[in-house]
Order: structure tokens, then C-alpha cells, then sequence
């Protein structure tokens, strides 16, 4: 039978261990998130519906979204033991320059409408993490305040060809002036992706005030009062819109884009130049042919063709086709730093996260993009650690298994074609 006894002080005193309150409400909830899926909880609960939703969804029936996180969800890591991981290194050389990790800040749209400082924060946050950040040409923040914001980053341009190919032109001329090193062409925008969110939402470019939209904002009033007592909504490429986003969209995109006008673009950019939304081993030859220094595997995070491509999935097969001759990276699903450390292993040089950074920055603003970064950072570490490697090049394909979920029922005629013809 277990003796009891009255405890004594002493035993106590160890016990009695308090924390230092903290009386900041965004502080306080930052640090009560261990993963981006805390941040979305929390961007949930401070942002309105419309942004929220703008942020979050997907076209149509979503399915592309759902089908790249589950990718990511069915592999098999395979560690190795015994290996020294005491120091573990995340650098990794991109374009010609070294990023702290493998990963940056993919370019957002609107991204003052999802919380006031915007791609500001994202900008600073970058540059004090050491990784890129990229400004879309439909951000919400001008080149040249992006720059100014965070003039020792790394700052690259992402590029959607206009029907007014005089003012693309100009885009890029300002990039190039404001000392942004690489330019990310988007060649999967021929239209805006049929994304129904924000039909029923109504989202509108600046938000509208209606009856449905004040008594959201009842519980967020933080939101409001930001939006409304700071500086209008400015854009990377024109000076101000009025208007749906659908309008927006189909003003911008242009349906007729081809490889003559990434060749152009080629020759008129200095720096590097990255072709964004490539969904095929035929369409990433195609890019390598026209001048590219790197491709991104992407299908616009779920937001245009629905049941898309999985970049995830078609990563090591266009690794085998172009990856001796351009880098390869990819976006679309990430949500953790152990879906960056299977990337890498399966051949890419260098992921983009989206949403993510979205998630962060409406839950905190620069601290909220900043506790982003950490966390995934903190993943990647610990993956790699767990994995048995110390730098990023030890990480190779035999260290993932993508486990088969999404099967062909067949060979695509095509294929099966070129086949028999042999």
C-alpha cells in the first residue's frame, strides 16, 4: 500500500513555475499556433467571410486543392539512423543567389484586402527570414514600395502578359529599374478560373459595405477599422480598380499569349526568368526551349482548372525530362515543412508557398508572416533531422515513397500510341 504524506515546501517550489502573462491579443495567439493549420483557425476566426474565402477557396468543386494537399499527405518516409544531424543545413542555392530555406513567398493577389499591411509584410518578413519574396501583378503594394519596404531582400516580379502589351512591357521595366532580380512569368491564366466562393460572396475590389457584409464584420471590427483608416488599396500594376474581380480578371489576362511573347520577354528581361504554371513534361520542354532559367510546377493553387495535374505527382517525371537543364520548382498544396523536405528529395530545387504566408499575415500581419516562417522552418529542420540528413542535397528520391491514392484507369491515347509504334 502506497504511504501518504502532507507535501513539503520545498517539493512544491519546483511545482510552482508561472509564466509572465502576455497582455498582447495577436502575440498571445500567435504563439499558441504550432502549425499553419493553427493560422488558418485563427485568420478564420479575425478576417471576413469574402477575404477569408478568397484566400481560402479554390475553383469550382475545389478539387484540384483537395487532390494536391492529399498528395502530399499520402507519401512514406524512409529515415536512415546512425547519422550525425546535430548541425542541419537549409540553404539551398536558387537562381544564382542562397536562400536560407527552400522555400519563398509565392506572389498573391489583393493581398491588402486579406489584412492592411500586406505584401509589406510579407516583403520585410522575407528579407529578414533571407528568402525570396515575389509581388504580383495583381498585389496590392506598387513595385517601388515593395522595394523600398525591404531594400536588402530578395524582390521578384510575377508577370501576367495584358491585352495592352505596352503596360506589361512597363511592368517590367519598373521591376528591372526597382532592382528585382528575377521575373516569374503565369502562362495558366489564358481566363480567370470559375472560382464560386467568391460569386456568392459578392467579393469585390474594394470590398463592398451591404447589410451581409457589416453584420460579418460585427465580431471583427479590428478588420474594419484598418481597411478603412489606412491608405486606399494601390496595385503593382495599374493605379486604382473599382469593381468585381471577374472584371478585373478578364480586363488583365489575355487569351492569346504564346511562345513568341515569352521569348520577347526573354530578350527584354535581364535577369532571370521563371515560367509559372507548367502542367506537363511537354509544356516544361517547351519552357526550357523558350529561355527559361527555371519552371515552376504549379496549377495556380487549385484556382483555375479544376482537377488539374498534382504538381507534386508530376515532379519526378519532369525532374527526368528538364532537371539537368533548368531548375524545378513547385507550388500548390503546402502546408508543412515535411511537404517541402519530399519535394526537395524528389528532385526540386525550390518550393513556393501561397496560402500559407496568406494565413499568417491575416492572423498577425508581419508577425503573423514572420511565425509562418518559423514554423515551417522548425518542420524542415526536424523532418530532415528525423530523416537522417544534414543538408538538403543528401535528401534523394529513395527517402519518399508517393503512395498510390489516384490511379489512370489507362494509358492516355497518346501514350498508349506512341507505345504500340514501338
Amino acid at each position: 500500500m502506497v504511504e501518504r504524506r502532507i507535501p513539503k515546501v520545498h517539493d512544491l517550489a519546483p511545482l510552482m513555475q508561472f509564466k509572465k502573462p502576455e497582455f498582447n491579443a495577436r502575440t498571445r495567439r500567435l504563439a499558441s499556433a504550432t502549425s499553419i493549420a493553427d493560422l488558418r483557425t485563427i485568420a478564420k476566426r479575425v478576417t471576413p467571410k469574402a477575404p477569408f474565402d478568397y484566400t481560402d477557396g479554390a475553383a469550382e468543386g475545389e478539387i484540384s486543392l483537395m487532390r494536391a494537399r492529399q498528395a502530399f499527405q499520402d507519401i512514406e518516409f524512409h529515415p536512415s539512423v546512425l547519422r550525425d544531424v546535430s548541425q542541419v543545413d537549409t540553404t539551398r542555392e536558387v537562381l544564382g543567389k542562397t536562400s536560407a530555406m527552400p522555400f519563398g513567398i509565392a506572389p498573391t493577389g489583393f493581398t491588402r484586402m486579406m489584412q492592411t499591411e500586406g505584401e509589406r509584410a510579407g516583403a520585410t518578413a522575407a528579407e529578414a527570414a533571407g528568402i525570396p519574396f515575389t509581388l504580383s501583378t495583381m498585389g496590392t503594394t506598387s513595385i517601388e514600395d515593395v522595394a523600398a519596404a525591404a531594400p536588402g531582400g530578395r524582390n521578384w516580379f510575377q508577370l501576367y502578359m495584358w491585352t495592352d502589351r505596352d503596360r506589361s512591357l512597363a511592368l517590367v521595366d519598373r521591376a528591372q529599374a526597382a532592382g528585382y532580380d528575377t521575373l516569374m512569368v503565369t502562362v495558366d491564366t489564358p481566363v480567370g478560373g470559375a472560382r464560386l466562393r467568391d460569386v456568392k460572396n459578392g467579393f469585390s475590389i474594394p470590398p463592398a459595405l451591404t447589410p451581409k457584409t457589416v453584420l460579418n464584420a460585427l465580431p471583427r471590427p479590428a478588420w474594419w477599422i484598418n481597411f478603412l483608416t489606412t491608405e486606399p488599396l494601390a496595385f503593382a500594376s495599374l493605379d486604382r480598380w473599382s469593381g468585381t474581380v471577374a472584371a478585373l480578371i478578364d480586363t488583365m489576362f489575355d487569351p492569346t499569349v504564346g511562345p513568341d511573347e515569352v521569348r520577347f520577354i526573354r530578350e527584354q528581361w535581364k535577369g532571370k526568368l521563371v515560367v509559372k504554371g507548367i502542367q506537363s513534361v511537354a509544356d516544361a520542354r517547351l519552357a526550357v526551349e523558350l529561355g527559361a532559367d527555371a519552371i515552376v510546377l504549379s496549377n495556380h493553387g487549385g484556382r483555375q482548372l479544376d482537377r488539374a495535374p498534382i504538381p507534386f505527382h508530376l515532379l519526378p517525371s519532369v525532374v527526368r525530362e528538364v532537371g539537368n537543364e533548368v531548375e524545378v520548382h513547385l507550388d500548390t498544396g503546402i502546408m508543412n515543412g515535411a511537404d517541402i523536405v519530399a519535394s526537395v528529395a524528389l528532385g526540386a530545387r525550390f518550393t513556393l508557398i501561397g496560402r500559407a504566408y496568406l494565413y499568417g499575415l491575416m492572423a498577425g500581419g508581419r508577425q503573423g508572416v514572420d511565425r509562418t516562417i518559423s514554423i515551417l522552418s522548425e518542420e524542415i529542420t526536424r523532418t530532415m533531422k528525423l530523416l537522417g540528413v544534414a543538408t538538403l542535397d543528401e535528401l534523394e528520391p529513395r527517402h519518399v515513397t508517393q503512395l498510390a491514392r489516384l490511379m489512370p484507369l489507362a494509358q492516355p491515347a497518346a501514350d498508349a500510341a506512341s507505345v504500340l509504334s514501338k
